[in-house]
C-alpha cells in the first residue's frame, strides 16, 4: 500500500521488535479506556443504529496485529488480535497507524485518505463509513482517554502525558492527540 509522503509508517524494525510481544496488557487497558469513553459519552455508538452489532476490523497494516471492534451500545468492546486470528468481520478499514490515528484524532480526512488509497475499506461500507461518523462526531483524543483510563492515578500521569505527547509526536510524526499544536487535555 502506497502512503502518502506525511503518513508515517511504523518503522520494519520496530513491527518485528513489536511481533513477539503478549497482547495481554495491550487488551486490559484498551478494556478501561473503552468502558470509560462509553460511561463519558454514551451515545458515541448508539449512533450506529443497526451498525452497532456489527464486527469491524481496525487493521494497522505496520503493526504485527489488528484490533476487533465491536460497537455494542451495552456492552462494547475492542480487542487487539494477531493478524491471523482476526476472525471473521462485517467492515474493515486497513492502513498504516498513522493514517488511522490521523483520522481518529481529525488530523487526516477519511475521504481523502480513502481516495489517495492509504486506506482501504472493505465489506459493508455503509457501516464503516457511519463508525467514521460517529467518531469522528466524538472528537475522541486517544491520550487525553488514556489518562482519563489511569483513573486516581490520572493526576500523575497526565503532566507526564502533557509533556511527552508533542514530543513523542514530533520525533516519530504520529498524530499522538487531537488537537492542531499536538497539545493534549487543551
Amino acid at each position: 500500500m502506497q502512503t502518502s509522503p506525511n503518513i508515517v509508517a511504523v518503522p520494519a524494525p520496530v513491527r518485528l521488535l513489536m511481533r513477539p510481544l503478549p497482547l495481554l496488557p495491550l487488551r486490559l487497558m484498551l478494556e478501561r479506556l473503552v468502558s470509560g469513553l462509553i460511561r463519558r459519552r454514551p451515545g458515541l455508538f448508539l449512533r450506529l443504529d443497526h451498525h452497532a452489532e456489527k464486527v469491524f476490523l481496525i487493521d494497522p497494516t505496520d503493526l504485527p496485529f489488528v484490533f476487533r471492534l465491536k460497537p455494542d451500545p451495552e456492552h462494547p468492546s475492542v480487542e487487539p488480535l494477531r493478524r491471523e486470528r482476526a476472525g471473521a468481520w462485517d467492515g474493515r478499514i486497513a492502513g498504516p497507524l498513522g493514517a488511522l490515528m490521523g483520522m481518529i484524532h481529525g488530523t487526516f480526512d477519511g475521504d481523502a485518505l480513502f481516495f489517495s488509497r492509504d486506506i482501504i475499506i472493505e465489506g459493508d461500507t455503509e457501516a464503516v463509513l457511519a463508525l467514521r461518523n460517529a467518531l469522528d462526531d466524538a472528537e475522541i483524543d486517544l491520550m487525553e482517554e488514556a489518562a482519563i483510563a489511569f483513573g486516581p492515578f490520572r493526576p500523575a500521569i497526565e503532566p507526564f502525558l502533557r509533556n511527552v505527547t508533542p514530543v513523542a509526536a514530533r520525533i516519530t510524526g504520529l498524530p499522538l492527540s487531537r488537537s492542531d499544536e499536538n497539545e493534549v487535555f487543551t
